[in-house]
C-alpha cells in the first residue's frame, strides 16, 4: 500500500492575535481543502490544552491534550505531530495550517514538525504595523498578561515578539488604519529580507509565470499569502540565520524617522566600561542584536539580544579562531563560510557586530558610547595576557 502523499504544513504565529486570525482566515478562504489546527494554551491553568481542527465552515474536531510536566508548550509538542499525521493519513487535506497560540514561537514548532517527518512548506508571522513599536517596547513578563506558556516561562512580550518576527521569512501584514510610514518603515528595517504580504491582497487574475502550482482538482491562481504558504522552508537554514555567528542582521538604513545603525569593530571591549554602559546601550534603541567579544574572554563569542529595555547577554560558544583546525569539520558549513568572509589576519572571526534599530535613533551619540567601551590604544598594545587580567565584570551577569 502506497504511503499517503506528504501533507504541506504552514505555521502561522504572532502575538498580534487579530492579525494572526485574519491571516489564517485568509488561507482557509484562499486554499480549498485547507484545515487549521490550533492548541489553545489559555486553558493550561486548568490542567489541559484545548485542541481544535477547523475548516472554512467551522470546527471539525475538538479535544484536549493533558499537560506534560506542567508545561503547556510541552503538551503542544507531544500532541501536534500525531494530529498532523492523522490528517495526512486520512487524506483529502490540501494544506494544514498550524495556528500557534499567542506566545508560542515558530522556531520550536517548525523544528518539532520537521523532526516528526512532516513537511513544513512555510512559516508566517502575522503583524499589525501599528503595534510593532508598542510590542517591542513592552518589557512586561508574558505571565503578567496571561501569555506565559508554562509556570517557569520568564520571557517578556518584547523579546518574544522580536523572535517571532525575525524567524519567519514571510510576514503577513494586517491593513491597519492606525499605522503610518514610520510604523511600516520600522517593520521593514527590523526584518529587511522578509517577504511582506498584505493579508487582504486578492488572488491575482492570472499566474505570474514563476511556475508554482499545487496539486488540486482544478488549477487556480493562488493569492500571495497562499503562495507563501506553499513556497518551501528550510529549518536548518532558518536556525543558522538566527545564530549570532552567522545571523542575517539588518543593514544600514535611515528613512521616515527610523534608523538602523550597523556598528562593526575589530578591537575588543573593555569589560568594565562596557558593563557600565549596558543600560544606556540597551535603552538607546527599540531593538538591538548581534555578537561581540570581551578582552578578558577572547575565546568566547557573546550574543547581544535587547528589546523592551531589557538585555540578554549569553555565550554562544567559541570563536572559530580559538578552535584547533581538526574541530572545524564539526562546525556547520554556513558558520565556516560566514567566518571566511570576515576573517582578520590577527583576530580571525573575532569582532564586534551590533545592530541598533529605532525611530529617533541618536546615531552619533550611540557610536561615541560604543567607541568609548573599546580598549584604548595603550590597553590594546598591552596584549592578551594583560587583557585577561582586566576586571571580569560580566561574570555575575553570565551566571544568572
Amino acid at each position: 500500500m502506497a504511503a499517503p502523499p506528504a501533507l504541506p504544513v504552514v505555521i502561522v504565529g504572532g502575538l498580534h492575535a487579530d492579525a494572526r486570525r485574519a491571516a489564517v482566515a485568509r488561507l482557509l478562504a484562499d486554499v480549498p481543502g485547507s484545515v487549521v489546527l490550533h492548541h489553545d494554551l489559555a486553558t493550561a491553568a486548568a490542567g489541559t490544552v484545548v485542541r481544535t481542527v477547523r475548516d472554512a465552515g467551522g470546527i471539525l474536531d475538538a479535544g484536549e491534550a493533558p499537560l506534560v510536566n506542567d508545561c503547556a508548550c510541552c503538551a503542544l509538542r507531544e500532541d501536534l505531530v500525531p494530529e498532523l499525521e492523522r490528517l495526512q493519513d486520512a487524506g483529502g487535506t490540501r494544506l494544514a495550517v498550524v495556528e500557534l497560540w499567542d506566545s508560542v514561537e515558530p522556531k520550536a514548532m517548525a523544528e518539532v514538525v520537521t523532526a516528526g517527518g512532516l513537511t513544513v512548506t512555510g512559516v508566517i508571522t502575522a503583524v499589525d504595523p501599528a503595534l510593532v513599536l508598542p510590542y517591542l517596547g513592552n518589557g512586561d513578563d508574558l505571565a503578567e498578561g496571561g501569555l506565559a506558556a508554562a509556570a517557569t516561562d520568564q520571557r517578556t512580550v518584547a523579546d518574544t515578539f522580536a523572535r517571532q518576527l525575525e524567524y519567519a521569512p514571510v510576514l503577513a501584514v494586517a491593513e491597519s488604519p492606525e499605522a503610518d510610514d514610520e510604523d511600516r518603515e520600522l517593520l521593514a528595517q527590523l526584518h529587511p529580507t522578509a517577504l511582506r504580504v498584505p493579508i487582504g491582497q486578492d488572488t491575482p487574475a492570472a499566474p505570474d509565470g514563476d511556475g508554482l502550482t499545487v496539486p488540486t482538482p482544478r488549477l487556480r491562481p493562488l493569492s500571495p499569502l497562499a503562495r507563501a504558504a506553499f513556497a518551501g522552508f528550510d529549518v536548518e537554514a532558518a536556525a543558522a540565520a538566527q545564530h549570532p555567528a552567522c545571523a542575517l542582521l539588518p543593514a544600514e538604513a535611515d528613512a521616515h524617522g527610523v534608523s538602523t545603525l550597523v556598528w562593526q569593530q575589530r578591537r575588543p571591549f573593555h569589560p568594565e566600561r562596557l558593563y557600565a554602559a549596558l543600560e544606556d546601550l540597551t535603552c538607546a534603541a527599540a531593538r538591538s542584536r548581534g555578537r561581540f567579544w570581551l578582552a578578558d574572554k577572547p575565546d568566547t563569542l557573546f550574543h547581544w539580544d535587547a528589546a523592551g529595555g531589557a538585555l540578554c547577554v549569553e555565550s554562544a560558544g567559541p570563536w572559530l579562531a580559538s578552535l584547533p583546525d581538526a574541530a572545524w569539520e564539526m562546525v556547520p558549513p554556513v558558520r565556516r563560510a560566514a567566518a571566511a568572509l570576515d576573517w582578520h589576519p590577527e583576530h580571525g572571526d573575532r569582532g564586534q557586530h551590533l545592530v541598533f534599530t529605532s525611530p529617533g535613533l541618536d546615531r552619533d551619540g550611540l557610536e561615541r558610547l560604543l567607541e568609548s567601551c573599546l580598549l584604548t590604544d595603550a590597553e590594546y598594545a598591552a596584549g592578551r595576557d594583560a587583557w585577561q587580567r582586566l576586571p571580569h565584570a560580566f561574570d555575575t551577569l553570565l551566571e544568572v
